[in-house]
């Protein structure tokens, strides 16, 4: 009985120790670097990044993806908030990943690296062990350390100082924010969302490098980057070719359309209200609550999370947190608190120095906020004359 246990436990060292073996690569071998078009919906609005391995003398022809996520992963939605997303490496048949793009026509673009055997040997094991269960799973970063970003950081990991990024490509270097502008249509819910939610930390402009956190530019980059004074990239060819998606959006849906509405509503409301001398507790309540929502919520993530695109977040001003409070005393209360108006006169002067910080390029935000702060502004200067009749 002690000699079977014996074998079966030196039987399985051995598989083990087999499976852990990455195979050498021959001659016939390529490492390249895949991107995909951006697509129709938020997930997919930047593109993908991918490496492909092939060797048709092994029968080899994977694909390396960093940007796999699992949602039934446990705490997947509080890790989300809290900026502490896990994503990870997972590989697949390059047919399976193509058939993929080829259901969303999205279109493939292949860079085929330009490395020796040996090159493609160690970036191969290095793709392999990083696969591995106790190694694939990597800390997400949307701006710093995505799916994108990571190609860069390998190359440079495996190969040091011989690779160099030449940034001359660039017509200038961008921002942070402005990179991710480039991807979304500034009247849409999602640009509307992301501009609220980053602070001014992304109003920076992104290093070379930091450009290619977005798969179009890690693209270009690969083209203008060279590995020991040569090009990195020994051609490009495309494997799937589609048109570039354009997402046309349907007006009434759109955040231009219903803080217009909003404005208007308000306004309509407020002149009501001016000629009756009353006030509408209900359309009151509701600014001071939404707004204080949202001030609290960036305040969460600015405070109480991780994420290294959210602090310094000077949307805080118009969205001021101390509203949700003031919107259950407002509603509850038929004559205003003496301290109101001094209240008032603090939120109107958020709202100004909101335009100050734009301004001064100190925070850039949304062209669309211009509209909400309008109504904020009309209904804080209203009720400021309410208080004092």
């Amino acid at each position: 009985m002690r000699y079977r246990v014996f074998f079966c436990v030196l039987l399985l060292a051995f598989a083990q120790q087999a499976i852990s073996q990455t195979p050498q690569l021959s001659e016939k071998s390529q490492i390249s670097f895949l991107t995909c078009a951006r697509g129709d919906n938020l997930l997919t609005a930047f593109g993908h990044s991918s490496f492909r391995v092939q060797d048709s003398t092994l029968g080899i022809d994977v694909v390396y993806n960093y940007g796999t996520y699992d949602f039934n992963r446990p705490n997947f939605i509080l890790n989300f908030v809290k900026g502490r997303l896990i994503y990870s490496l997972s590989r697949s048949r390059f047919d399976r990943f193509l058939f993929a793009y080829e259901m969303e026509r999205r279109w493939v673009k292949e860079q085929i690296l330009n490395l020796n055997l040996e090159e493609k040997n160690k970036l191969f094991a290095f793709l392999e062990h990083n696969y591995l269960p106790q190694n694939r799973d990597y800390l997400y970063d949307p701006l710093l350390n995505n799916c994108s970003s990571i190609a860069g950081d390998i190359l440079k990991q495996q190969f040091g100082d011989e690779i160099v990024f030449d940034g001359s490509y660039l017509d200038k270097q961008y921002t942070f924010r402005e990179l991710v502008r480039q991807n979304l249509k500034t009247n849409s819910w999602s640009s509307f969302g992301i501009d609220v939610a980053f602070g001014s930390v992304v109003d920076r402009k992104a290093t070379v490098k930091e450009h290619t956190f977005l798969p179009y530019y890690a693209m270009r980059q690969l083209n203008h980057t060279t590995k020991n004074g040569k090009p990195l990239v020994q051609r490009e060819r495309t494997i799937l070719d589609y048109e570039e998606f354009d997402v046309n959006s349907f007006f009434p849906l759109s955040p231009l359309f219903w803080f217009t509405l909003l404005f208007l509503f308000t306004a309509t409301i407020t002149y009501l209200d001016y000629k009756h001398g009353s006030r509408s507790r209900w359309l009151d309540f509701s600014l001071f609550f939404i707004t204080g929502f949202i001030g609290v919520v960036l305040a969460l993530i600015w405070f109480g999370a991780d994420h290294t695109s959210t602090p310094n977040n000077f949307n805080l001003l118009w969205a001021f947190p101390f509203n949700f409070a003031i919107a259950f005393i407002y509603i509850f209360q038929s004559k205003l608190p003496d301290w109101f108006t001094k209240y008032l006169w603090i939120a109107i002067g958020l709202l100004l120095l909101t335009l100050i910080v734009w301004i001064f390029n100190i925070q850039s935000f949304s062209p669309l906020l211009i509209l909400l702060l309008l109504t904020l502004a009309l209904r804080y200067v209203f009720l400021l004359k309410f208080a004092k009749v």
